[in-house]
């Protein structure tokens, strides 16, 4: 039997297109880290070398009897400027690209990039259905749910692929976008 955990884990893949307040894990991932447009050469590359990596660590967990689906891509997007972020030329963008693990998969079975347990903690999320270009109106959903909570952005914004866009169409693409956040008073 495999584990699918978009299916077991609804709580980390599951999202209302209304903004909520979550808290998430320790989690472990695959990881490449990179800078560049999205769909530019080092960002279709990292995406080959992550899936070719986490296929690999399938393939040894599946050989000691843990068969897995391999999760969907996921992404962390920050820029290194002070500007609005979705005002800084795509070609400025940072990205770590990852994919989550399960639990029984380690580090001596990943080759090819980085193994990390990543912790995220309190965030807010909602589902965006649309093309990447309409994320503004769903990020705004979570900015003013930030301003309303008393809440402000405690690491980089966090994106996870349910769909494929090679193969859904624009309109009908699913994303969960997430901001970590903490209460405007802690520090």
């Amino acid at each position: 039997m495999k584990l699918d955990l978009a299916k077991t884990d609804k709580h980390y893949y599951h999202a209302s297109t209304e903004p909520a307040l979550r808290t998430f894990d320790t989690y472990a991932y695959v990881t490449v880290t990179g800078s560049g447009a999205p769909a530019g050469p080092e960002y279709v590359a990292a995406i080959e070398s992550l899936y070719r990596t986490a296929y690999g660590a399938k393939k040894i967990a599946k050989l000691a009897g843990h068969d897995f689906v391999v999760p969907k891509l996921e992404g962390l997007w920050w820029v290194e400027s002070d500007e609005p972020p979705l005002t800084v030329p795509r070609e400025q963008w940072h990205w770590k690209l990852m994919v989550r693990m399960p639990e029984f998969v380690t580090a001596a079975m990943v080759h090819g990039a980085t193994f990390e347990q990543i912790t995220e903690g309190d965030a807010i999320q909602a589902l965006h259905i649309g093309p990447y270009a309409t994320e503004p109106e769903t990020l705004a959903k979570l900015e003013a749910f930030m301003a309303a909570e008393g809440l402000t952005m405690n690491g980089r914004h966090h994106e996870i692929y349910l769909s494929d866009p090679r193969r859904a169409p624009a309109a009908k693409t699913r994303t969960i976008l997430r901001h970590p956040v903490r209460r405007v008073a802690e520090k």
